[in-house]
């Protein structure tokens, strides 16, 4: 093993020791630990609405949909699994680049956009067992105002972000971005707005 690969592998370990620490109390979505969402949904990013037309039975209803999983160690290892392989596995390239068109979501084929790996990492964690419920696609800004997207994992631990641009897995608030929305809890289909109201200085939003 690398230098770097076992210093990465120290940062991971302490990272589940942090979450081990914590208590296992009930549930408080107020903590913020959990980003907030506006109740009602909002627009459907125009990826995501083309997408749902393309593959409709991805975008229902979730039956019985659980607020957070229980981040144990078997799931956090899945979560750094799955997060490195498809990080490792799929070359980023721009839509524009790829299909010669601004937004097209779709799962990779060897190459991909930021909202293509969030698509393959959620369909991997759902076919692992996680409850899709828990498997939110999120739309963020980046610094410089460019749009980018990421996937929003519900545990009971907070919200942890899996992304393209960054190996580790990060509580939502421990990242560079300001979330604007993500996919509502009860519909794959529907999204709901954020609230961010973080001190995060953002620039003009511009398409990723």
């Amino acid at each position: 093993m690398s230098i770097a690969a076992k210093a990465f592998k120290t940062v991971l370990i302490a990272a589940l020791a942090a979450f081990s620490a914590m208590p296992a109390a009930a549930l408080d979505l107020t903590n913020v630990a959990f980003v907030r969402v506006v109740s009602g949904n909002t627009s459907i990013p125009v990826g995501h609405a083309e997408f749902c037309k393309a593959r409709p039975a991805e975008c229902q209803a979730n039956a019985d949909p659980l607020l957070a999983v229980t981040l144990d160690e078997d799931r956090w290892n899945q979560l750094l699994d799955i997060n490195a392989h498809v990080n490792g596995t799929v070359v980023p390239v721009s839509d524009s680049d790829l299909y010669g068109v601004e937004e097209f979501w779709t799962y990779p084929n060897g190459y991909g956009d930021c909202e293509d790996f969030v698509l393959a990492k959620r369909r991997a964690l759902i076919e692992a067992g996680w409850p899709a419920s828990t498997l939110l696609m999120a739309v963020v800004r980046e610094a410089n105002g460019d749009g980018h997207a990421v996937l929003l994992v519900r545990t009971d631990r907070g919200d942890l972000v899996l992304d393209n641009q960054d190996g580790l897995v990060r509580i939502w608030n421990e990242t560079p971005y300001q979330f604007v929305k993500r996919q509502d809890q009860a519909h794959a289909g529907r999204w709901v707005d954020m609230i961010d109201d973080r001190a995060i200085t953002v620039a003009a939003t511009a398409s990723h």
